[in-house]
C-alpha cells in the first residue's frame, strides 16, 4: 500500500486528472443511471391462469388442473403446487427453490403443458412469471365523457395504445375493460316447435358458410390461375335470411340483438372507462418513461377534448422520484452531520476539508462502478449510500489523524506523510476488506430478501473500496500541500482515559463483570421481545373488496358495485378510485383472475388533505349491511407495499371436504380467541347449490354427449362469427330456455338415438352443495385459514399459533393435518438465513484478520468486540421500542464489519509497539494514540445515521429506522467498550508473557 502512495506522489497531475475525470464520470453515471424503486428480480413464483366461460369449479378440477398438475409433476426445481379453482376460471401457483433460473423454468412448465389437449371452450392458458419489471410504471386511465366503449374501442386500439407503446422504454401497454361486441340469437321456442325445427339445427346456421378455401390451379386464356372459394355473411340482415329448411329462414323463429358479451365493470372515478397498464422494460428509466407517458396524456386529453378524458391515476415516476430525493437528501444530510463532527474534533478547516473530500470521490466512483455493473438506482442502493457515507470518512479519519500526530511531533515533509500513511495502510485496508467480507456470504440468503440484498451488498461494497483508495492516495497528497504551512497544535495524550484502561488491565475482573452481565441481559432481552415483519403501511391506498355469494345474479353485483362506487368517490380526500369486476383475458395474463361476484375497488387516498383514514375506512365498512353484500372488507396499505406482511396462514388438508370444512371451523374458533390476532377467515366461507347429472349405465346418450347438449341448451353457445360494421363478430345461440326448477332440469328435451327424449330418461338429476372455489395444494384439497396478527408481534404470535396447530391436529380425523405458513414461515427463513450468514461473516472475518495479523490469538481479541456490540444494538432497540425484524437483522450483520474496524485500528498499533515495548506499554500507548480515531471514525458514522433514525423510512425498505438503531446502539456501545475490554482480553490471551515481561520490569528498579 505504501507503493501506491509513493506512486501518487511522484505523479501529481495524473493523480489530479484522474479525480476531475472520476467527478466527471460520477456525474455522468448518476445522470444516466435508471431510476426505479426496487431493483430488477425474479420472484421464485410461477402463476398459470386458464379462463374457461361456462365451467363450474369441480369439472374444471377434473378436466384441467389434474391433467396440469400431472404435466407439471416432471418440472425441476418446484417445491409446491398450489390451485384456486372456481366457476370459470383456474389459478395455479408453482413454488420454485430460490435458486432456480426462473426463465429456464418458465420454459420448462410451457413445454409441460403444451402438449394437454383442453376441453373445447377452455381459453390457452396464460404462464407468468413473477418478476418486479411487472410492476406497472404508469396506469392510464380511459374515461368516457359520452357514449361507451363500443363507441371508442376503434380509435382507443389504433391511436391511443400505439401512441403510449411508442413512448421509449415501454416494453407493454395492456388495455384492461375491453368489452367485444357480440350477436346473440335469441331463440323463440314456440315459433320453433311450429317449424318443427330441433334446436341443434340452429348451431350449424353459420357452418361452412364463412370460408375461403383454394381449389386448386387451372390455365385459363393462356394464364395460370388461381382458383378459391369464397363465403361470408356480411350484416345482421344477411344472418336474418339464413335458410335453415324450406321456407323458413332464421329471421322466423329467431330475432338478433347485438350488445357486449362481456359482464365485467370498470369504472374510474366514478365512470365508466378502460385502463391501460404499461409496463417498462428493464433498463428503462422509470422516472423518465413516466414523464414520457405524462407527456403523451396531455396530448391525447387535447385530442379528444369532449369525448375522452385521460388521466395518470398511478405513476411510479412520482413515487420514485420522491423516494431518491428523499434517500439523497438524507445522504447528504449525513454527509454534512459527518463533517461537523470533523471538524469539532480536529478544530482546523484544512484538515476537515481534506478528510470530506473522500466523500464525494468515494460516492462518484460508487456511482460509475454502479452504472458499469448495470445496478439501477433505487431505494436499496440509495439506502445503501446513506448507511455507508459516516464510513467513507473512517479511512481518512485514521490517515489523516496519523498525519497530524506526526505533523505536531517534527517535519512536515512528504517523507513523513508517506511514513505516516505507511503506519495505518495495513490497518485501514484490513478493517474494510473485513467490513466488505460481511457481505461476500450475501448469496446464502434465500427468498424474499436474496435479491434484495445483492444490490445493498454491491453498493457498501463499491463504496467502501473507494474510500479506502482515496484515503490511501487522494489524502496524503493533500495533506502534504494543504498542511505544509499550517500551524498544528502539540497533540496531547488522553491521560487520564489511559489511567482508566491500566486500573482496568490491573482488576480484569471488573470490566469483564460488567460485559458479561451487559451481555446476558441483552440475549434475554432479544429472547423476550417480540419479533415482527417489516411494517410498510402508511395508509396512502385503500384496498376494497365486495364479495356476493356464489351464485347471485350479475345485476345484483353490478349494482352493488356501482353503489359502493358512488360513496367512495363521494367522500373527501378520495384522489383516484377505480373498481373492476370480471375476468378477462388481459388480465389472466398478468394473473389477475378472481369470482364472478368479487367486485375489487382501490382508492388513492390525496396526500395533501386531512383525511382520518380509520374514520373512512369504518364509513366503507359501514356499507355492507345497505349492499347486502357476504362480505365488505377494506384495508389501508403503501401503494408499493405487498400486503399481508403480517397474515399467519394455516392449511387444512385432507382428502374428504367435509372433514376439511368442520376441522377449519374448529381452528378459526380457536384462533379468534387468541390474544393479537385481529382477524381470522377462510378461503372456504360459504358453499353453492350443485345440480349432479349423471348418466345411466343404459342410456343411449355418453356422459360427453349429454354435456354437450345440455351446455348448448343452458349456456350462450358461439356458433361461429359474421362481420358487422367491418369487424369480425362472434355469433352466440341463446336458446331461451330459462328453467326455474329441477323438474324442468328433468324435463328438458335433449336429442338421443331415435329422437328427442327428457334428461330424466337418460340421466340421474341429484342436488348438493359445493364448495365455491376448489384449493389444492400438491394434487390434495385444502383450505387456507388466515389469522391477521399485529405485526410487531408476528414471531411471538406465530409460535403461540404454531403451538395451537399441534394441539388441534390431536383432535384431527385421521388424514387431516395442520401446518403453518404464511408471513411467519417467511419470516422465521429470512431470521435464518441471515444467521448462516453471520455465522458465515464472522469466519471470512476471521480469516482476513488471521492473514492481517499473522497470529490466531490477536484477531480472536477483536472478535470479542461483537457481543460488545449485541449489548449496544439490544439497548438500542429498547430504548426506541423498534420491532425486532430482517432490517434489524441486517444491521446487525453490517456491525459484525464496523465494529472490529476499531479493535483492528487498535491492536494493529499495539502490534507495532510490541517490537519496541513490553505488552502492557504497548497496550497503553496504543489505547492513548489511537483513541482520537476511534472516537472520531465511531461518532462521524454514528451521525451520518442520524437522518436514518428520524427519518420516515420508504415503504417495506431494508434501509429504515430498525436498522439504523442497531447500527447506532450497537457502534456507541461496543467503541466504549473496546478502548477497555479488547485491552484486557488481549493480555489476557497473552497472560503468561505480559506477566513475566512485568516481572522483569519490576526486578529491574531492585537490581539498581
Amino acid at each position: 500500500m505504501v507503493r501506491l502512495t509513493k506512486w501518487v506522489f511522484a505523479n501529481k497531475a495524473a493523480l489530479l486528472i484522474l479525480v476531475v475525470l472520476t467527478m466527471a464520470l460520477g456525474l455522468l453515471s448518476y445522470k444516466n443511471l435508471p431510476r426505479e424503486m426496487f431493483p430488477a428480480m425474479d420472484a421464485p413464483y410461477i402463476m398459470v391462469t386458464t379462463l374457461a366461460q361456462g365451467y363450474d369449479a369441480d369439472t374444471l378440477v377434473s378436466q384441467v388442473v389434474d391433467p396440469m398438475e400431472k404435466a407439471l409433476a416432471s418440472v425441476n426445481g418446484k417445491k409446491k403446487v398450489t390451485s384456486q379453482t372456481a366457476d370459470g376460471y383456474t389459478s395455479i401457483n408453482i413454488t420454485f427453490d430460490s435458486k432456480v433460473v426462473m426463465k429456464d423454468a418458465e420454459r420448462e412448465v410451457e413445454k409441460a403443458l403444451s402438449g394437454i389437449r383442453l376441453p373445447e371452450g377452455v381459453n390457452k392458458p396464460n404462464i407468468m412469471a413473477l418478476n418486479t419489471s411487472m410492476i406497472p410504471v404508469v396506469d392510464v386511465s380511459v374515461m368516457f365523457e359520452k357514449g361507451t366503449a363500443q363507441d371508442y374501442i376503434d380509435d382507443i386500439e389504433r391511436d391511443v395504445i400505439p401512441k403510449l407503446q411508442g413512448v421509449k422504454g415501454v416494453s407493454n401497454a395492456s388495455l384492461f375493460g375491453k368489452e367485444p361486441s357480440t350477436v346473440t340469437i335469441k331463440v323463440d321456442q314456440e315459433k320453433l316447435a311450429k317449424a318443427q325445427l330441433p334446436i341443434h339445427m340452429l348451431t350449424g346456421v353459420l357452418q361452412g358458410r364463412n370460408l375461403t378455401a383454394a381449389v386448386g390451379e387451372e390455365t385459363l386464356d393462356g394464364k395460370a390461375t388461381n382458383l378459391k372459394v369464397v363465403g361470408a355473411v356480411e350484416g345482421l340482415k344477411a344472418l336474418e335470411e339464413l335458410q335453415l329448411a324450406p321456407n323458413v329462414k332464421l329471421k322466423d323463429v329467431a330475432t338478433l340483438e347485438t350488445a357486449s358479451s362481456s359482464q365485467n365493470l370498470t369504472r374510474i372515478n366514478g365512470k365508466d372507462g378502460m385502463l391501460v397498464v404499461i409496463s417498462k422494460n428493464s433498463t428503462a428509466n422509470a422516472v423518465q418513461v413516466g414523464e414520457d407517458v405524462r407527456a403523451i396524456v396531455a396530448e391525447l386529453n387535447e385530442d379528444y377534448k369532449g369525448s375522452l378524458s385521460f388521466d395518470t391515476p398511478f405513476n411510479q415516476e412520482e413515487l420514485v422520484s420522491g423516494s431518491v430525493d428523499s434517500m439523497t437528501k438524507e445522504v447528504l444530510m449525513g454527509a454534512l452531520f459527518a463533517t461537523i463532527v470533523i471538524l469539532l474534533f480536529l478544530r482546523n478547516i484544512r484538515m476537515t476539508a481534506i478528510t470530506v473530500v473522500s466523500i464525494p470521490l468515494s460516492l462518484a466512483i460508487t456511482l460509475w462502478l454502479l452504472d458499469w455493473s448495470g445496478v439501477t438506482l433505487n431505494i436499496l442502493t440509495l439506502g445503501a449510500v446513506a448507511v455507508a457515507v459516516g464510513r467513507l470518512v473512517d479511512d481518512s479519519i485514521v490517515v489523516i489523524e496519523n498525519i497530524y500526530r506526526r505533523f505536531s511531533e517534527g517535519e512536515k515533509t512528504r517523507e513523513v506523510v508517506i511514513t505516516a500513511t505507511g503506519e495505518v495502510a495495513s490497518a485501514i485496508t484490513s478493517s474494510t476488506l473485513t467490513t466488505v467480507a460481511v457481505f461476500l456470504p450475501m448469496g446464502l440468503v434465500s427468498g424474499s430478501l436474496s435479491k434484495l440484498l445483492y444490490p445493498f451488498a454491491l453498493t457498501i461494497t463499491y463504496s467502501l473500496l473507494a474510500s479506502l483508495l482515496v484515503a490511501l492516495t487522494v489524502i496524503p497528497v493533500m495533506s502534504a500541500g494543504l498542511l505544509k504551512n499550517a500551524k498544528i497544535p502539540e497533540h496531547k495524550p488522553p491521560v487520564r482515559f489511559t489511567k482508566f484502561v491500566e486500573w482496568s488491565l490491573n482488576r480484569k475482573w471488573v470490566p469483564l463483570l460488567v460485559a458479561v452481565l451487559l451481555l446476558v441481559g441483552s440475549v434475554g432481552a432479544y429472547v423476550a421481545l417480540p419479533k415482527g415483519a417489516v411494517d410498510s403501511s402508511n395508509k396512502d391506498m385503500i384496498n376494497v373488496k365486495l364479495s356476493y355469494p356464489s351464485g347471485t345474479p350479475h345485476e345484483t353485483v353490478k349494482q352493488g358495485a356501482l353503489d359502493l362506487d358512488k360513496y367512495i368517490n363521494g367522500q373527501p380526500g378520495v384522489k383516484h378510485n377505480w373498481t373492476l369486476m370480471g375476468n378477462s383475458d388481459d388480465a389472466a395474463k398478468f394473473g389477475d383472475v378472481r369470482s364472478a361476484t368479487t367486485v375489487t375497488m382501490a382508492a388513492i387516498m390525496d396526500k395533501e388533505a386531512d383525511v382520518d383514514v380509520d374514520a373512512f375506512l369504518k364509513g366503507v365498512r359501514d356499507q355492507k349491511s345497505k349492499l347486502g353484500a357476504s362480505e365488505l372488507t377494506a384495508e389501508a396499505q403503501n401503494l408499493m407495499s405487498a400486503g399481508g406482511g403480517s397474515v399467519v396462514t394455516l392449511e387444512i388438508r385432507g382428502n374428504k371436504f367435509d372433514e376439511i370444512k368442520t376441522s377449519s371451523e374448529k381452528v378459526i374458533d380457536e384462533l379468534a380467541a387468541l390474544d393479537g390476532v385481529t382477524k381470522v377467515e377462510s378461503n372456504q366461507k360459504d358453499t353453492k347449490p350443485a345440480l349432479e347429472i349423471r348418466t345411466k349405465q343404459d342410456a343411449a346418450l355418453s356422459a360427453q354427449e349429454l354435456s354437450m347438449q345440455l351446455g348448448m341448451l343452458l349456456n350462450n353457445m358461439p356458433v361461429g362469427q359474421i362481420e358487422v360494421e367491418g369487424k369480425d363478430t362472434t355469433v352466440l345461440l341463446d336458446s331461451g330456455l330459462n328453467p326455474d326448477s329441477v323438474d324442468e332440469i328433468k324435463n328438458l328435451q335433449v336429442m338421443g338415438k331415435t329422437g328427442p327424449v327428457p334428461v330424466s330418461a337418460v340421466a340421474d338429476v341429484a342436488q348438493s352443495n359445493k364448495p365455491n372455489t376448489v384449493y389444492r395444494t400438491d394434487g390434495h384439497e385444502y383450505i387456507l385459514v388466515s389469522a391477521t396478527v399485529d405485526p410487531k408481534r408476528l414471531s411471538e404470535l406465530g409460535k403461540t399459533i404454531q403451538l395451537k396447530a399441534t394441539e388441534l391436529q390431536e383432535d384431527m380425523p385421521d388424514g387431516v393435518t395442520v401446518a403453518v405458513g404464511g408471513s411467519a414461515e417467511d419470516f422465521e427463513g429470512d431470521m435464518a438465513s441471515l444467521g448462516s450468514t453471520m455465522l458465515a461473516s464472522i469466519g471470512i472475518v476471521y480469516l482476513i484478520m488471521v492473514i492481517t495479523f499473522k497470529a490466531l490469538r490477536t484477531p480472536l481479541a477483536i472478535l470479542f468486540t461483537l457481543p460488545l456490540a449485541a449489548i449496544g444494538a439490544m439497548i438500542g432497540i429498547i430504548l426506541s421500542g423498534v420491532t425486532i425484524d430482517s432490517t434489524v437483522a441486517i444491521g446487525a450483520l453490517m456491525l459484525i464489519g464496523i465494529v472490529v474496524t476499531n479493535a483492528i485500528v487498535l491492536l494493529d498499533r499495539v502490534k507495532q509497539n510490541e517490537e519496541t515495548m513490553p505488552i502492557r506499554e504497548a497496550l497503553l500507548e496504543a489505547t492513548a494514540t489511537r483513541m482520537r480515531p476511534i472516537v472520531m471514525t465511531a461518532v462521524a458514522t454514528v451521525c451520518a445515521m442520524l437522518p436514518l433514525l428520524f427519518g420516515e423510512a420508504e415503504t417495506g425498505a431494508l434501509v429504515s429506522k430498525g436498522l439504523a438503531v442497531v447500527v447506532i446502539g450497537g457502534l456507541s456501545v461496543a467503541t466504549l467498550l473496546t478502548l477497555v475490554i479488547v485491552p484486557v482480553i488481549y493480555e489476557l490471551l497473552h497472560f503468561r508473557t505480559a506477566r513475566k515481561e512485568r516481572r522483569i520490569k519490576a526486578a529491574q528498579p531492585a537490581r539498581a
